[in-house]
């Protein structure tokens, strides 16, 4: 994983001949980076974590139907360490992606949140409907819509898996986290991929947050206003696709479901065999999906 930028907002250059990247500054002075990848219409994309959001790659090969504008969060990837630390929380991270569609001369943008990374988007689109085109939400977190996820829905998942070698040492630590008596959260990893091999678990190892910081303070008090995140969407005319995978522990289908209620003109795709991250369980279903929904 990438090593955050430092608080002097120094960023690397080291990108790919395949892709761009980009620097601007937030409302707060934080310079933030981006990376550009692909062609066609821009999709602004907000990884989860927060983390290196190269965990994302290139969504399967979603960069070969739209420009994937993939933003690395403050204290994340090539973005510099914010002064005020505060400033790691969901709802703050708002004005981070207003200030990427300033930066890209953009009235509207197309907007992609994955995982915890769904939470701001959801929140820009509360704050800003009319700057939203389209909505993506892929295995989204729902906080900050106040959406309740219980043990007992994360255990009916788990339990599909039941046949898998692995099975029995995961849903021990499952059952540990959930009684709050301790746990290995790397143990319960294979419930997250529709498949535990080894493209899985390298994927694992290079996703881990490298900010403990940013996490614990993303949904620190104030971050979420479900009320309020609620009522805005309610006035959302974009269409939005949330997309749940059939075995995703940390975004169960039944929550993703809840949430696409809230939307005025919302589609549901939940896709088989997949778990946290679809694109990488099976592109041959996800990219299409995703980009039929952009066409």
């Amino acid at each position: 994983m990438t090593t955050p930028a430092s608080a002097s907002g120094s960023v690397s250059d080291s990108v790919s001949e395949s892709e761009s990247e980009s620097v601007f500054a937030a409302p707060d002075g934080t310079l933030l980076a981006h990376r550009s990848q692909g062609g066609g219409d821009p999709l602004v994309c907000v990884p989860g974590g927060p983390a290196d959001s190269v965990y994302l790659g290139d969504l399967g090969g979603l960069s070969a139907h739209r420009r994937l504008i993939v933003m690395d969060l403050r204290g994340t990837g090539r973005s510099a360490v914010p002064r005020d630390t505060s400033s790691y929380r969901s709802d703050r991270l708002v004005d981070d992606i207003e200030a990427l569609r300033e930066h890209l001369g953009l009235h509207r943008i197309d907007l992609l949140g994955h995982s915890a990374g769904a939470n701001p988007a959801l929140q820009y689109a509360a704050r800003y409907p009319e700057r939203v085109g389209r909505l993506v939400l892929i295995t989204p977190g729902t906080r900050a819509v106040g959406t309740v996820i219980t043990g007992e829905n994360r255990r009916e998942l788990a339990r599909l898996r039941a046949g898998e070698p692995w099975f029995p040492a995961a849903f021990a630590a499952l059952e540990a986290l959930i009684a709050g008596t301790g746990g290995d959260r790397d143990a319960i990893a294979p419930f997250f991929y529709g498949r535990w091999d080894d493209e899985a678990r390298r994927h694992h190892a290079a996703g881990r947050p490298g900010n403990p910081e940013a996490v614990a303070r993303f949904g620190a008090e104030g971050a979420f206003d479900p009320e309020a995140t609620r009522a805005g969407l309610a006035a959302l005319r974009a269409p939005v696709l949330l997309l749940a995978g059939e075995f995703d522990l940390n975004s169960p289908p039944r929550s993703v479901a809840a949430c696409a209620e809230l939307f005025p003109d919302a589609t549901l795709v939940v896709q088989r065999g997949a778990g946290h991250y679809p694109w990488l369980d099976d592109a041959g279903r996800f990219v299409p999906a995703v980009a039929a929904f952009l066409a």
